[in-house]
């Protein structure tokens, strides 16, 4: 199980590669134990300040594994998606920055699991999509919801009712992904990005993620209360000290994440 994800450290960035590349990275329940793991590893670790979460091989993920999902009861189903989205969830709750760097395929599952992320960079070789109604499915892994969050309720119905993936310039034309890049360039890219958040202030890079996490789903004068709120505790961090000394001192902030 132990090399299905995989968890390695460039600095401050963690990468967590899905290392099934002979079926594509398609996630079965060990899987999903094995990702939950890395989410334990990512917690415990303090000298992590960003995630990167990519695929072995030519898929990202490309998507739930048909044939362990095809002799499932419905009970069995329902909860093999309830797990999922407990630990998909865990991802996407984390404190840190996390970015998906879609290589390849991030079909159904892989889709999914990316929408987990702060944000998407994709290769020029990407293809995105949810599939599931072609199998006589919907998605399970919270692509009904996350989708609709980020394209909008037209796209993400055109996505999952049509289901057919679509390249990666035509996911970065809907804003399902941020950036494309040439392959070679990708993981690169996406490292660079997480390294560039590390060196910011990390209660603020805490805070300020938690805010736009929560606000999104709030009513604007809800949205800035919270803003309000994590504004003035920001003022209580060192970070907060050394950031704006560093500043009027014109030199790089050395941050200690208190």
């Amino acid at each position: 199980m132990a090399d299905l994800v995989r968890l390695e450290k460039k600095g401050a960035v963690a990468i967590v590669t899905i290392d099934r590349p002979d079926a594509l990275n398609a996630i079965n329940a060990a899987v999903v134990d094995r990702f939950n793991l890395a989410v334990d590893e990512i917690e415990a670790d303090a000298g992590i300040r960003a995630v990167v979460v990519t695929g072995a091989g030519r898929a990202f993920v490309a998507g739930a594994d048909i044939s362990e999902m095809k002799g499932m009861t419905p009970l069995e189903a329902e909860a093999f998606s309830a797990k999922a989205h407990r630990i998909f969830g865990r991802l996407e709750e984390l404190p840190i920055v996390t970015i998906a760097a879609v290589n390849g395929f991030a079909l159904g599952g892989g889709c999914e699991l990316a929408l987990c992320c702060d944000w998407i960079y994709a290769s020029t070789k990407a293809k995105i999509g949810q599939p599931e109604t072609k199998l006589g499915l919907i998605p399970g892994f919270g692509g009904t919801s996350r989708l609709v969050r980020r394209v909008g309720l037209a796209w993400a119905k055109e996505l999952v009712l049509v289901a057919e993936p679509i390249a990666a310039a035509d996911a970065a034309n809907i804003r399902l992904v941020n950036r494309v890049f040439e392959p070679e360039e990708l993981l690169p890219a996406a490292i660079a990005a997480g390294e560039a958040v590390a060196a910011r202030g990390p209660v603020a890079t805490r805070l300020a993620k938690e805010v736009m996490q929560q606000g999104q789903d709030a009513d604007v004068r809800t949205a800035h209360a919270l803003e309000q709120r994590a504004f003035g505790l920001s003022f209580a961090s060192d970070d907060r000290v050394e950031g704006t000394t560093a500043f009027v001192e014109k030199r790089d902030p050395s941050f200690s994440g208190k």
